[in-house]
């Protein structure tokens, strides 16, 4: 029987598209020991959807003291702490009235309440959201798994999948596809699948249906009911 591996980036509140991914593996990888990216990208910020229309949280990151250049997302910190009261009005304000705001609202408080680091803030709320939606696809981290090192790129997935013993790797359908070797995972005996994710419609606050927002959002208006959303069951 084949085992299946998935990784990903452990980033802020994601769409429900990286939770479909991580449902439908038998082994998900956060990278927490990856380089953390520069730009404004999805790595501490996602997209809800407010009264005055769709919104950014992002979460103020900064480097290590004395660190120039790169860093990982384990070295991420904090520039500050007031992010953490301003995300938690945001949410209350835009999902106040949702359906299943009081259950999730609790889950996502929470975790930023207790988070002392970026990667405990993010793959916390991961972990949460996942709980929620009643996933039960084994979890690691990058740093456990391979703390001697690792490659990169493709020969990062090899080594993953090497080191889970895993003969499939399960890849986004999005930038993978410009990402992946798969000639080289071949020669590695790992076959290549994608994992192909489209964001249903489903009811929401604040007019015109609004796609691909946080999970936080399908969550809030969903609640329990989220899972064949998100997962596809």
């Amino acid at each position: 029987m084949s085992l299946v591996a998935a990784i990903h980036q452990p980033n802020y509140l994601p769409w429900p598209g990286y939770f479909h991914k991580l449902a439908h593996a038998d082994v998900f990888v956060h990278l927490d020991a990856v380089q953390f990216p520069r730009g404004q990208i999805f790595a501490a910020r996602n997209r809800i959807k407010t009264p005055n229309g769709v919104t950014f949280l992002t979460v103020p990151v900064t480097a290590p003291k004395d660190e120039e250049g790169t860093f990982t997302y384990l070295d991420a910190g904090f520039a500050d702490d007031r992010w953490r009261k301003k995300h938690l009005r945001t949410v209350e304000q835009a999902y106040g009235k949702a359906p299943y705001f009081e259950e999730v609202f609790a889950r996502y408080r929470r975790e930023v309440e207790r988070a002392e680091t970026f990667v405990g803030l993010t793959i916390g709320l991961v972990e949460a959201v996942a709980g929620y939606l009643g996933i039960e696809t084994r979890r690691a981290r990058l740093s456990e798994l391979l703390p001697g090192g690792f490659g990169q790129k493709t020969e990062l997935i090899a080594d993953v999948c090497r080191a889970l013993h895993a003969d499939v790797y399960l890849s986004g359908s999005g930038g993978g596809r410009d990402y992946n070797d798969e000639e080289l995972l071949r020669e590695h005996g790992i076959e290549l699948r994608y994992d192909e994710y489209a964001y249903p419609e489903h009811p929401q606050l604040w007019g015109d249906f609004e796609p691909n927002l946080s999970v936080l959002d399908v969550l809030m208006n969903c609640g329990p009911a989220a899972r064949p959303l998100v997962v596809g069951e």
